[in-house]
């Protein structure tokens, strides 16, 4: 069999549509590392799980846990099991439903391949207790997925790989991974944790646990929990084990001899409880030799069958950016991706800022520290020609470099650096940079039409990122604008009762000093303190505590008149007075909206007349439009008149010529009030002065409004 080049594996790789972990699992680690995973805490992760309640019922009432003819519930199963031996039949269960899951592995026997990994799984667990890691269900974790590279290896290609998946797990068999497919399973294994999301600590303890032991002494205690519980599960059986093996992990001999010996015990038990027959094994076989030099490829079938991968990845990439959600998490997967196709290992991302004329890098890749908002200007050079020709570039110390360029050249240490337009159309976003050794120029030059597409298909997630984030800050900046409206009203509206309030208090001084009664005006203060907290919660979205009812609108104006003349708001130029009928005027309304109706009418006629007039109330009686009775009330004064643009925005929320940072408010508040009470307002203005009709429907019968 023809071995296959580095791209191709890692295409196959990509294409073989490997199983995602099961949510539970992430879950599980997630209330483990939590310090939460009691009783209680796992029966309701079970409980949402059909086939995990079944497993933990099968097991608490077999034979092993039962003595009578009784079955246990739920909660009983998990007091009768304990909450770790539960802990870690979810874990293998969840990883037996994903290693299930793996193409091509259907007619195999992985019997062998579940002993080995149950081994490693169980070892790995005794060790974290005995160097008591806080994370004993991790490293419990870590050691079953130690070789879940393998089946990603024979899900990828079961045509070259399937005589090594059934061979031993030794170092050997990394070398003849690597002549055969340019890939371990080790890094297999490392990068679809990776794409599972999950720890990267828990990555790298799969990536490095072939690795040389000395290198690992000093690295994190999963990474020497698994090494060590690796070797071990590979010991020959009858065979003492080596002298100071436990010293990765500062392990007696006497201590690891007694978690070696009680691990067979254990990992019978779990592949019973898991189903697993691991009765008259097959004996493994010897990794086989390297394949022989592959013939001579015709290079039009080669044409055509890289254009159909290339298309298959591109449709692949699509769907895989498009899962993705934020321009953090993307970005990181287009790097990931670029390592995967094209072997790109270390490379940064460059958006165009708004201009269009700079590129700042991203904090995403091994140069996240030193290019996160690292800016290039693009007047001259080799990215500038990238950017601004939409094509593929390499850039290399011979020739000619801006500063920019030549300090990401030390930036990557690279003898040449690739440059990806990602283009949307003809738009360009940014550019992928990735450092290279000279030699993979003409390599990676034989790629371009497969580069150029998954630079467009990052490019178009990219923009739908974009899109997304700036209709999110839309909404964000509506939403603070909104606020910002409210709270302006609040000031405003909440300020009319305060200044009467204010005012009440210096006509009480005065009555105090001539000793005289206070019962009217003390009713006004609590009239007031109570509109100012109707008003704070109307605005703040709060039910008021004023209510609708049927009101005389008479009444109303009249306590309003009788409150600006009483009161030391009305300066003494201005009179105020009322024109109203005899018989009552009703309406069903709540007393507060109408007051603060007519409260900024009158405050905005006395403003207008500094040099001072007269104000009147007047209400004309009912009128009939569209058949509908109302009362037609109007608000004049003898002031200086609007001019005509203020009068065509007049019941918009702008800024008027008054003083303070509310200022142009009322007019608009008033407008929404009477539009409430289901009403109108009209403003008429000239210079002999201006006034408001006012329209409310006259109720006879109490009438909901909208």
């Amino acid at each position: 069999m023809n071995p296959l080049q580095p791209d191709d594996i890692r295409n196959r790789l990509l294409l073989a549509r490997l199983p995602a972990m099961p949510q539970i699992l992430i879950k599980l680690i997630e209330l483990c590392q939590s310090d939460e995973a009691g009783v209680a805490e796992l029966a309701q992760l079970i409980a949402n799980d059909a086939g995990m309640t079944s497993r933990v019922m099968r097991v608490a009432n077999s034979a092993a846990y039962q003595r009578g003819s009784r079955k246990v519930n739920l909660a009983q199963a998990l007091s009768v099991l304990g909450s770790d031996l539960v802990k870690s039949l979810l874990i293998s269960e969840s990883v037996f439903q994903t290693f299930n899951g793996f193409p091509h592995t259907g007619g195999s026997d992985l019997r062998a391949f579940w002993k080995h990994s149950l081994t490693a799984a169980v070892l790995a667990q005794g060790l974290a207790k005995a160097t008591q890691y806080p994370q004993v269900e991790e490293a419990y974790l870590a050691g079953l997925l130690h070789d879940v590279g393998r089946l990603a290896l024979l899900a990828a290609a079961p045509d070259i790989y399937r005589l090594n998946f059934f061979t031993t797990d030794h170092d050997h068999l990394c070398d003849t991974e690597q002549k055969s497919l340019h890939i371990s399973h080790a890094e297999a294994g490392a990068w679809l944790i990776e794409r599972w999301e999950m720890d990267s600590f828990l990555a790298d303890a799969v990536l490095y646990h072939h690795e040389d032991p000395a290198r690992v002494s000093a690295a994190h205690p999963l990474i020497r929990l698994v090494h060590l519980a690796h070797l071990l599960s590979d010991h020959p059986p009858g065979t003492p084990l080596p002298a100071d093996a436990g010293a990765i992990c500062k392990i007696s001999d006497a201590e690891l001899l007694e978690i070696y010996q009680g691990c067979e015990a254990q990992v019978m038990q779990a592949a019973e409880h898991l189903g697993i027959d691991l009765s008259g094994l097959p004996e493994t076989v010897a990794a086989p030799q390297p394949p022989a030099e592959a013939a001579p490829i015709n290079p039009v079938q080669q044409r055509l069958t890289d254009e159909i991968r290339n298309r298959a990845l591109t449709a692949e990439l699509a769907q895989v950016f498009a899962r993705l959600k934020g321009e953090g998490p993307l970005l990181e997967s287009v790097r990931q991706n670029a390592r995967m196709l094209f072997n790109l290992d270390d490379t940064a991302v460059f958006l165009l800022n708004s201009t269009g004329r700079t590129l700042v890098g991203s904090a995403v890749g091994e140069q996240r520290q030193r290019l996160a908002g690292f800016s290039i200007t693009l007047d001259r050079g080799g990215l500038a020609d990238a950017v601004l020709s939409n094509k593929l570039a390499f850039l290399e110390r011979a020739s000619s470099l801006t500063m920019p360029e030549e300090q990401l050249l030390r930036a990557f240490n690279a003898a040449c650096l690739l440059c990806l337009p990602l283009l949307v159309g003809k738009r360009c976003l940014g550019l992928l940079v990735a450092g290279l050794e000279g030699w993979r120029k003409e390599e990676l030059q034989g790629q371009e039409k497969f580069l150029q597409a998954f630079g467009n298909q990052a490019a178009r997630a990219l923009a739908e990122a974009s899109q997304n984030r700036s209709e999110i800050d839309r909404r964000i900046a509506s939403v603070q604008e909104d606020h910002l409206k409210n709270a302006r009203k609040i000031v405003h509206e909440a300020n009319n009762p305060l200044s009467i309030i204010k005012n009440y208090l210096g006509v009480l001084d005065d009555k105090l000093a001539r000793q005289e009664p206070l019962g009217y005006e003390l009713s006004i203060l609590n009239e007031e303190i109570d509109r100012v907290g109707g008003i704070i919660k109307e605005f703040a979205r709060v039910t008021p505590t004023a209510t609708e009812e049927m009101i005389d609108v008479n009444k109303v104006i009249s306590d309003i008149v009788r409150l600006f003349r009483e009161s030391k708001f009305l300066p003494a130029s201005v009179q105020i007075s009322a024109v109203l009928p005899q018989q009552s005027s009703d309406i069903f309304a709540s007393t507060g909206a109408v007051k603060q109706i007519f409260v900024n009418l009158i405050k905005n006629a006395v403003e207008a007349m500094p040099e001072g007039g007269r104000i009147e109330v007047i209400n004309n009686g009912v009128v009939q439009r569209a058949g509908v009775p109302y009362f037609a009330l109007r608000i004049q004064d003898c002031g200086p008149g609007l001019p005509d643009t203020v009068v065509a925005r007049l019941f918009q929320p702008v800024q008027s010529n008054k003083r303070g940072d509310n200022r142009g408010l009322g007019l608009n508040i008033v407008h929404g009030l009477v539009q409430k009470l289901q009403g109108s307002i009209t403003c008429q203005s000239s210079a002999l002065g201006t006034s408001f009709d006012i329209l409310l429907p006259r109720r006879n019968t109490k009438t909901l409004v909208s």
